[in-house]
């Protein structure tokens, strides 16, 4: 009975969570420009990794401590503070769709799906980091569910230790998010994509091959690392390329692309462990996420991505109103 009150409570915060990182990813490029959007979306993400990883997870083991209920009524609060902390916020600048409605227009699901997913498509940079970060994620959730198995298996880390070695890529990602404003300028998005996926084969590999604890780590700590300075690059082409009214609505196809193969990738790992052994997923990872550095990656470069929100800044041309 625990255990499903547990998974309830899971799942509703992740569907929560999910909701509220697409709208907040649409918010920086209405409050900041350009030339801070690495700085804005390092701050966020860095933000939502400590507090969903060193913050929530033991304040909800303790709130169920004390009253099964009360994991629930304080994310009822949590929801209220958040709403209140939201009106705080400085006025966001009008979009041109904002500013020419003058009634609001009824629409659809469908309609809104479509407005979303043909400019995400037909952008074919945009198109290609989703493949790119696609993979990523296939082969994270190709692999999650078995490191506690190989960790405390072929590793022998105690079971009371795993949480102290997941921390690990955890900081990771915090760091990660943090340096972005920093590194992302300096060495360019075109090869922080490309260490995005070469950077966790490499991980993988280890993972797959040797029996040192402290290399596992070491790994894990560089992937989660790339992989957070990528999802700063994405998130900014985006904020950068797509416009403001429709940015709600990319986010949602793109993020329907990358996410959409977790569940595969998962389904995928557990065959592989199965049939093959408990490292061989591991293996996997790490050829096909090397593949994915050669034929995507490569081609991802910081001219595409600095011409591609040059092209988007082009077109947009300053309305009246928001000149002022």
């Amino acid at each position: 009975m625990i255990a499903d009150i547990d998974r309830v409570y899971k799942g509703r915060r992740r569907l929560r969570s999910a909701k509220t990182i697409r709208a907040a990813l649409t918010i920086p490029p209405r409050l900041v420009p350009r030339e801070r959007l690495e700085r804005a979306n390092g701050r966020l993400f860095a933000t939502q990794s400590v507090i969903n990883t060193f913050v929530g997870p033991p304040a909800r083991a303790a709130l169920f401590a004390l009253a099964a209920s009360a994991a629930f009524f304080t994310g009822a609060a949590a929801f209220a503070l958040a709403g209140l902390a939201a009106m705080l916020l400085p006025a966001l600048r009008p979009t041109r769709e904002e500013h020419d409605r003058r009634r609001s227009t009824p629409t659809t699901v469908t309609a809104d799906i479509r407005a979303g997913w043909t400019p995400f498509w037909r952008h074919d940079l945009l198109r290609r980091v989703a493949f790119i970060s696609a993979a990523i994620n296939f082969f994270s959730a190709a692999t999650a569910g078995l490191l506690v198995l190989l960790v405390t298996g072929p590793y022998q880390v105690s079971p009371s230790r795993y949480g102290l070695l997941i921390a690990v890529p955890a900081a990771g990602a915090i760091i990660g998010s943090l340096l972005a404003e920093h590194v992302v300028p300096r060495i360019g998005g075109g090869p922080v994509t490309w260490l995005a996926a070469l950077v966790p084969a490499a991980g993988y590999a280890v993972l797959g091959l040797s029996r040192s604890t402290a290399l596992a780590l070491a790994a894990m700590f560089l992937a989660a690392i790339a992989t957070s300075l990528n999802q700063i690059v994405v998130s900014t082409l985006r904020q950068a390329a797509v416009p403001d009214e429709l940015l709600g609505r990319v986010t949602s196809a793109y993020r329907l692309v990358v996410l959409g193969v977790v569940p595969l990738g998962a389904l995928a790992g557990g065959l592989l462990g199965r049939g093959l052994g408990i490292r061989a997923p591991f293996l996997v990872a790490a050829a096909g996420l090397g593949l994915a550095a050669v034929l995507r990656a490569s081609r991802v470069t910081t001219r595409a991505l600095r011409a591609a929100e040059k092209s988007a800044a082009d077109e947009r041309e300053p309305h009246p109103a928001l000149a002022r």
